[in-house]
This record gives C-alpha cells, sequence and structure tokens, in this order.
C-alpha cells in the first residue's frame, strides 16, 4: 500500500540562481509585481505580503545563463493569483510591458507564460472552482491547453489600475525537466507520497502529481531529454524549492519513509534539505 501525503501540505520559498541581480529585480518588480522584502549585494528576497519572502534571488559569481530544456531543473514556477480579475490585471500589465507571453486554457484554470532574464519559466495563473473540475475513467483530471479568452480576461480589469501580485497570491505548482519518469515517480509518489492526478507519460512524457485532491502540486516532465544533465554550478536556474507541511508530525512522517527509503535528509535549523533523483533540491520544512 502506498503512502499518502498530509492534504494540507503546500509549497513555499522557492530560491533562484541568476546571473545580474539588479536585472532581476528590476523585472520582478516591474513585469511580475514582486515588492523587495531585503536585499544584499547578491541577494535579494522578494514578497507578496510585504512581510514573509515568496521569491529569492541570488546572484552567482561567472554565472552561465541555462538554455531552455537543455538540462533536469525548473521549466517553471507558477504564481495562483486569487481572482479572474486579478489574472486580468497581470495580464494587461505583461501587454504594456512588451515581453513575449504564452498562455492556455487548461480546464481547471487560465494561465499565462513568461520567462524572466535567466531563462526562468514562470506560469502566473487562476484556478476555475474545484467543483467544475472533471475526471476521465482512469481518474486523472482533464486538462487542455485551449486558446485563453483574452478579451475576457481584459475585460474583468477594466477600471481597475494594478499595483502588483495581490494579497492572497500563492505559490500553486512547480514544473520540472527530469531525468527519468520512473525514477521521479518513485520519489514523489512511492516514498514521499504525493498522488497522481495527471497520467500522461503514454501521450506526452509527463506526470502530474498532487496532495489533497489539487490538480497538480508538481508537474514532470522529460521534454529536456532522457538523463538530461544537471546544470553546471555556476548555471542559472533553480537553486531549491520549498514544501511546507502543516505541523511537525507530518513532516517527520514523510522523512521516515524518505530514511527508510535510503533517501539521504539533511537537517537544518527549519527542517531538512533533501535532492531528488534528479538533482533538484528541495527543502521540507513546517508551517510558521
Amino acid at each position: 500500500m502506498f503512502p499518502t501525503l498530509n492534504p494540507d501540505i503546500k509549497l513555499g520559498l522557492v530560491q533562484l540562481n541568476v546571473s545580474n541581480l539588479a536585472r532581476s529585480l528590476q523585472f520582478y518588480q516591474e513585469v511580475v509585481g514582486l515588492q523587495v522584502l531585503q536585499t544584499s549585494a547578491s541577494r535579494a528576497d522578494l514578497t507578496i505580503d510585504g512581510s514573509h519572502p515568496f521569491l529569492r534571488l541570488e546572484e552567482i559569481p561567472n554565472a552561465r545563463v541555462t538554455p531552455r530544456r537543455s538540462a533536469a531543473g525548473l521549466y517553471h514556477f507558477a504564481i495562483l493569483l486569487p481572482t479572474r480579475r486579478d489574472l486580468g490585471l497581470s495580464l494587461r500589465n505583461l501587454i504594456q510591458s512588451g515581453i513575449h507571453i504564452g498562455q492556455a486554457d487548461h480546464l481547471v484554470s487560465e494561465a499565462l507564460y513568461i520567462t524572466d532574464p535567466d531563462n526562468n519559466g514562470i506560469e502566473i495563473y487562476c484556478d476555475r472552482p474545484r467543483d467544475t473540475w472533471r475526471r476521465d475513467t482512469a481518474g486523472n483530471y482533464i486538462m487542455a491547453s485551449d486558446p485563453i479568452d483574452w478579451d475576457g480576461l481584459l475585460s474583468e480589469a477594466e477600471g481597475t489600475e494594478w499595483h502588483g501580485l495581490p494579497p492572497g497570491t500563492t505559490m500553486g505548482h512547480i514544473h520540472f525537466h527530469i531525468k527519468n519518469l520512473a525514477a521521479s515517480k518513485q520519489f514523489y509518489c512511492d516514498i514521499l507520497g504525493f498522488d497522481i492526478v495527471s497520467d500522461a507519460r503514454a501521450t506526452m512524457q509527463a506526470l502530474f502529481i498532487s496532495a489533497g485532491g489539487y490538480h497538480h502540486h508538481i508537474g514532470l516532465n522529460v521534454w529536456a531529454g532522457e538523463d538530461a544533465p544537471t546544470p553546471p554550478s555556476n548555471g542559472t536556474g533553480l537553486a531549491y524549492y520549498t514544501i511546507v507541511f502543516p505541523h511537525a508530525q507530518a513532516l517527520e512522517e514523510a522523512v521516515e519513509r524518505l530514511h527508510h527509503a535510503g533517501v539521504q535528509t539533511n537537517p537544518q535549523d527549519q527542517g531538512y534539505d533533501v535532492t531528488d533523483p534528479s538533482d533538484i533540491h528541495l527543502k521540507l520544512i513546517v508551517a510558521r
């Protein structure tokens, strides 16, 4: 019998390695809509609520910008907005910025896609009501990549000024290029306890997993190729992402499963550092 991850887990802080901190700060403030919480010569914490870090940027020496779809690691991190009007406001701001915008209606959500100056992918999206999400006969959420309703989104924003990402915005999900789907499925589902909510291994070489019935907290794909290389130590991209457990018992149960499977966990002040089979780093912590 496979384990089940606590249904109340959330995704927390994401840290990115960047090549030019000043350039990235301008982008994440003016285009994405985050606020600066604190900065140093080589690092900055960005926030939504003015108190808690949401995204951390670290400029690394002699950085090499990682080409898209060239290595295991970040495909995109996804910023979940509270309302469709908020998504319309973000869309209008993105259009005004002149940045290239990808888009998709996934049926469970409406999504916009952009890329930061270091090729880090970003999704900005809004969920449809959960009671409208549908599953097929195999239990997979039915998702698509249909065109979004641009005009409808923009009309939602009419008469309202954009002031950045609104209160209630969260880290909705994160999507990775990985080295091997079977190894990642074993780590995330068979050991940690995520549920498969859309098995697209046969059709698009991807797997979508979650806890608590969400349409997905993590996406896994091999679109950078089987056994995709690990980025160099000075490569831009994901430094780590964070899974936040609702209480200490839920965290310790997950860590015990990792120990039992022979996965190394490194204790830290707030939790544990772990590396997945694709050399992607994650932190397991308790909500504060």
